[in-house]
Formats: structure tokens, C-alpha cells, sequence
């Protein structure tokens, strides 16, 4: 039986199943690398060995690491989470070799399903519907668009899709060098890219005893990047369509049979409007989205991969599914720019209603399944996902307005994310009718579903509350002449001005209250140095409305029921060093220059690619801003940028075609 349990990973997987092993009386080890020395999971395990380095190659990737840190530790079994060294036949044979207990399927199974060209081979000869496999080297136009995909990993790590021969040499590089990054394994395959479809998956769970459950199925078709965005379940397709959750699980159940699996899995498929549907690959592991599926069921997947290792027979059936479930992925990036991941500290985290942490819901509510808290650092290493969100409810509608809301009045401070994205996307009319295909954001505008919650008139409420705050702290924190406040006058005194960006708030306090520039609407009703509240008038009357106002450094957090606003306070005077050069283009994250696309004396067109940055296991593209000649570039391959960092200097091409203008810019 096992007794001390050591997670191969990191972050919101290691504490999701620590959380089980501790109420299953198990002993918890964590590892970590050095960016993850304070992280959560690292504060809550029994015991926790070093990793030495940052970059996963160095830490999570070492399998002879791993296996040192679990004989230092006592521990006799190993459970690999998700992503890293889950599917990794190797690793799997040097843990049950060094005598421990391996919480995961046979290894034959991890090797026959580690290829998904192989996989696609063996599912299609067992009877399950493929899509068929290209030969990169032999697309040919009446191929197109085809899709690159790793073959030994997914996350949306190595693929691109292609929609011209002209591009499909350099994708393929791109895609190689991505795979090997992230999985060790640089083989990519490609297929026939369908432009619009459903992506089902289905968990099965098995023991070594030939018991096979379909447990139920979940839709992931809202994705960015071929990353999944939002997962529910059960999911809307299945439900609207006769007898194809029935054909969907004879599929599952086929799939895993055929492979002798035991254990948590999931079969994926790609379906379409009618309900057929495609066999993409199968993961043998536990799924980030597998709570959705633990709320329509009851069931502890974590639990019941414990039990399976221990020899657990399962009963012949699961449990009949109730409710709906949705889980949405809460990103530090930004969905406006390009998906761009940040990087930083994480101020402040905070979502309202949540009933628990990584346990089970039975009665509506949210759950919150995260690796970060208060203070957490997001660095350039690891995904920047930094929670999911779940919701339970007796119906779908429930469930989504629930989880908006939830997300909606969310405390999130000190890095962009995708947290507005999300709550438009669950607010969305198609979303509602279970209208979802991978299609989604090319359907309904990524610009208007990544709008900020707050309107106009709400950022401007917000900053006119940064501005009254700030002055209550000020007259807090400084008094003259006794208990006088600093500042304070007898007669009314002119216009204070506060900038945050490029918001400018000029007020006057008087004997009756304070006087907004600009808005004869508004009343200040109390404030202090945390907390506005203003009323505001209307046609219909006024209305009465709270701010609560956070401060990090020149960072200024405002919530409200109006909607997130976050400001940059800006100094009163600006130090001439710190501005750049005209043309220059800064990093966006930190990350580490893999590729240039242009050099010193290139004349460049406007969203011409400079160079490439990786960053969380992803490239990013670097693309000029405007059309004109390169006259700097400050960077090599290899080298490590910082977010700000200046890359290169674009010249205007106006500016450069006329001699003496340029000579007066200088």
C-alpha cells in the first residue's frame, strides 16, 4: 500500500493532488526548481527537495533528479501530474525499476498512445474513426490547410497551422524547435485542418482487473492557440445530438481496451455539428480539466488513481452524471496583444463565492483550483496559467452566470490577464446556446470579447476614486499645526491634479465636499485610504456606488461593481533618462532570442518579423510597428531579454526617405 506520495510536478497539479493524499492519510513530497522555492505547493507538502536550476530541461525534466529526491524523501510512490514527464514511457520504467510505485497506466500504454502518429495507426486499426496523417515533406496544396502538431506532447506546444506550401518549411521549424523545448522530442506529424469543429474528449478510468468506465464527456472547443480556454461538462453538442454520448463512450471504452490501460485517461476526438466525430489523441493522465468531471460525478479522479495503483477493483458501472460543471483557465496574458504571457508578481488574488480549494463540489458554488497566492512570482519558465475557476450548478445556465459573476468581482492585482476575456466569453449569447466550435474567437472578434469589463465612464469613476484616495491617505499620513490636517485650508484652495496614464483628475475639496473638474454628477459620499464611495446622477436619479482601491508602488488596483479598472499612477516629473528613442522596440516579457528575422540596414515593412522570443515554453513573434530601415539591433541568439529591454530601433520609413527630417529628429 502506498503511504508516501511524491508529485512530479509543480504548482496547481502538485497541490490539487496533495490535497487528496493528505485525506487519504498519505505521507506528501514536493520538488522544486529554484524560481519555485516559495511556491504554494512547495509551503503545504510534508517534506520538499531542491531542484537545482530554472529552466524544466535542468529541473521537472530529470527523471535521475526525481528518482534521487524520492530516496531522499522515503517515498514509494510517484504520481507525475500533468505535462513534463507524464507521458513518458522512460520515466515510468525507471520508477517502477527503482522499486516505487508508478500512479499512472502500464507502460506499453504510455509508449503505444506517447506517438500520436503511432496512436492514430493503432485507434484506426481497432476500429475507432481517425483522421488520416501527413507526411510533412509531402503536403501538397489539395492538402491544405494542414495542421503541424508534436507528436510527443499537446498544450498546444509545436503546432501550427498552415495555409500555403510557401510558409510550411519555416512553420516546421518553428514547430520542431517548440517540441523539443517542451517535451525533448522534436518528431512533428501533420493532418487535415478542419477550420470549425467540436473538441469532445471523454475521461475513462480503468483497473487492472479489465473494468473499463467511460466516465463522462467534456467539450474544450474554446481555445486559443489550441490551448483550451473554457471545458465543461457534460457538453452541449452531446446533449443536443441522439445516441452520441453512446457512440462516444463505445469509442472511449474501444480506445482503451485496445491498449490494456488502467487508470485516469482521456480520449480526445474532434466531432462535427452532426456528430461524427474524429479520434486525435489519448492522454494517458490526468487532464487540467478533469475537476468538471469530478463535479458531474462525485467522483475524486485523483482518489480513484491512488486506489487503482493499490489494486482497487473498480464497480462494474460509475456513478450517473448530475448538474453541469465549467472551468475556465485564468491566464496571465493578455488576450488584446496577441496572447502575450506576463510576467511578475501577483500581488493579489481573490475570487468571491468560492465554497472550496480543489475539493468536490455537491451543492452550487465555485471551486478554485490555483498554484499561486498572494505575492506568487510568474516567471519566463513555466505556463502562465495561474487558476482555474470551476463552477457547479443544476443547469448550464446557472453554472455560467455563476462563474461570471464569480469572475467578474474577482480581486486580481498586478498582472494583466484573461480575466474579462472570460467573463465576456461566458456572458456570450452563442456561448448560452452552446454555439462553441474551435472557431470561436475568428466568429465573434477577439477585439470585442477582450474588451475591458469596465465602460469609459467607469474608468473614469475609477480614477476620480484613485484621486480621493490617494488624497485621504495623503491628509492620513501627514498632519501639521496638531491634528490639523496637512494641506487643509479655511477657504477653498485651487484645483488638485492627479494623473494615472494618460487620465488626468483635477478636484477641489470645499466645506460642502469635493468638486470633480468636469462632473457636476457626482457626490462624494466617504472616502478614505482604501475606499470611495461616490454617488452619481442620472436621468432615472442617482445611484450610489463603492470603490475599493489597492496600491502597489505607482500601481493603482480599483474595484467595483462597474467593472476592474487597474491605473498607473505617474510621477510629477519625468527623468529624461528613461525615455527611449524614437522607433525602438522593447521586449514584452522576458524570454531568450531563438531566431532573428531581419538585421542592421534592413529595410522592414510594418508586422515584419524581427525576432523570436520563447517564453513559457511558447515563441512569440517580435514584429516591426511601423515600415522603415533597422538602424540598431542590440540583441543576439541565445541571449536573455528583460520585459522592457530595447531590441532594436526601427527608423520610420518617412523619416529615413527624407535626410533632412531625420537629421532634425536627431
Amino acid at each position: 500500500m502506498i503511504s508516501s506520495i511524491l508529485v512530479a510536478n509543480r504548482g496547481e497539479i502538485a497541490r490539487r493532488v496533495f490535497y487528496t493524499a493528505r485525506r487519504m492519510g498519505l505521507d506528501t513530497v514536493a520538488v522544486f526548481s529554484d524560481a519555485d522555492a516559495r511556491s504554494p505547493h512547495v509551503v503545504e507538502a510534508d517534506a520538499a527537495i531542491r531542484l537545482p536550476g530554472n529552466a524544466p530541461g535542468e529541473t521537472y525534466l530529470r527523471s535521475d533528479l526525481l528518482l534521487s529526491a524520492a530516496a531522499a524523501a522515503g517515498a514509494d510512490a510517484i504520481h507525475p501530474g500533468y505535462g513534463f514527464l507524464s507521458e513518458n514511457a522512460d520515466f515510468a520504467k525507471a520508477v517502477i525499476d527503482a522499486g516505487l510505485t508508478w500512479i499512472g497506466p502500464p507502460i506499453k500504454a504510455i509508449e503505444l498512445m506517447g506517438s500520436k502518429v503511432e496512436s492514430k495507426k493503432l485507434m484506426d486499426a481497432a476500429g475507432v474513426p481517425v483522421l488520416a496523417e501527413l507526411v510533412p515533406d509531402s503536403v501538397t496544396t489539395a492538402d491544405l490547410p494542414v495542421l503541424i502538431k508534436a507528436s510527443a506532447g499537446g498544450g498546444g506546444r509545436g503546432m501550427r497551422v498552415v495555409r500555403s506550401l510557401d510558409e510550411l518549411t519555416e512553420q516546421l521549424e518553428g514547430a520542431r524547435r517548440e517540441a523539443a523545448s517542451a517535451f525533448g522530442d522534436s518528431t512533428v506529424f501533420c493532418e487535415r485542418y478542419l477550420e470549425t469543429g467540436r473538441h469532445i474528449e471523454v475521461q475513462v478510468m480503468a483497473d487492472r482487473h479489465g473494468t473499463v468506465w467511460a466516465v463522462g464527456e467534456r467539450e474544450c472547443s474554446i481555445q486559443r492557440r489550441h490551448q483550451k480556454v473554457v471545458e465543461e461538462a457534460p457538453s452541449p453538442l452531446v446533449e443536443r445530438i441522439p445516441a452520441m454520448r453512446d457512440r462516444l463512450f463505445d469509442a472511449a471504452r474501444l480506445a482503451a481496451s485496445a491498449i490494456g490501460y488502467e487508470g485516469a485517461g482521456t480520449v480526445e476526438f474532434l466531432a462535427d455539428e452532426k456528430g461524427d466525430f474524429f479520434f486525435l489523441e489519448m492522454n494517458t493522465r490526468l487532464q487540467v480539466e478533469h475537476p468538471v468531471t469530478e463535479c458531474t460525478t462525485g467522483l475524486d479522479l485523483v482518489r480513484l488513481q491512488l486506489q487503482v495503483a493499490n489494486g482497487y477493483a473498480l464497480p462494474a458501472e460509475p456513478p450517473a452524471t448530475r448538474g453541469h460543471s465549467i472551468e475556465v483557465r485564468l491566464y496571465a496574458e493578455d488576450p488584446a496583444n496577441d496572447w502575450q504571457p506576463q510576467s511578475g508578481t501577483v500581488e493579489h488574488i481573490e475570487i468571491p463565492g468560492t465554497v472550496t480549494e480543489f475539493g468536490m463540489l455537491t451543492e452550487p458554488g465555485i471551486r478554485l483550483d490555483s498554484g499561486v497566492v498572494d505575492g506568487s512570482v510568474v516567471g519566463v519558465h513555466y505556463d502562465p496559467m495561474l487558476a482555474k475557476v470551476i463552477s457547479y450548478a443544476d443547469t448550464r445556465d446557472e453554472a455560467a452566470h455563476l462563474l461570471a459573476t464569480a469572475l467578474a468581482k474577482a480581486e486580481i492585482h498586478g498582472l494583466v490577464t484573461n480575466r474579462d476575456l472570460l467573463v465576456r466569453i461566458l456572458r456570450h449569447d452563442a456561448f448560452l446556446a452552446g454555439d462553441t466550435d474551435t472557431a470561436f474567437f475568428q466568429a465573434h472578434g477577439l477585439d470585442a470579447l477582450s474588451a475591458p469589463l469596465a465602460d469609459p465612464d467607469a474608468e473614469e469613476l475609477s480614477a476620480i476614486a484613485a484621486a480621493l484616495a490617494d488624497a485621504a491617505r495623503n491628509r492620513a499620513s501627514a498632519t501639521a499645526n496638531g491634528n490639523v490636517p496637512s494641506g487643509w485650508r479655511n477657504l477653498a484652495g485651487p484645483m488638485q491634479t492627479k494623473t494615472y496614464g494618460s487620465r488626468e483628475v483635477r478636484y477641489r475639496f470645499t466645506r460642502d465636499g469635493v468638486i470633480v473638474d468636469g462632473r457636476d454628477d457626482l457626490e462624494l459620499v466617504s472616502s478614505g485610504p482604501n475606499q470611495v464611495t461616490l454617488r452619481v446622477s442620472g436621468e432615472n436619479g442617482s445611484v450610489q456606488r463603492r470603490f475599493d482601491v489597492a496600491r502597489y508602488g505607482d500601481l493603482v488596483c480599483i474595484d467595483s461593481p462597474a467593472g476592474p479598472v487597474t491605473l498607473v499612477r505617474q510621477p510629477r516629473f519625468v527623468d529624461p533618462a528613461s525615455q527611449l528613442a524614437a522607433g525602438s522596440l522593447v521586449a514584452p516579457m522576458p524570454g531568450t532570442v531563438v531566431r532573428l528575422g531581419a538585421a542592421v540596414g534592413d529595410t522592414v515593412g510594418a508586422g515584419k518579423p524581427i525576432l523570436w522570443l520563447e517564453a513559457m515554453k511558447m515563441e512569440h513573434t517580435i514584429a516591426a510597428p511601423v515600415a522603415g530601415r533597422i538602424t540598431d539591433l542590440a540583441v543576439s541568439v541565445g541571449q536573455q531579454v528583460e520585459v522592457g529591454q530595447v531590441l532594436a530601433i526601427v527608423e520610420d520609413k518617412e523619416i529615413s526617405e527624407n535626410p533632412e527630417e531625420s537629421e532634425k529628429s536627431a
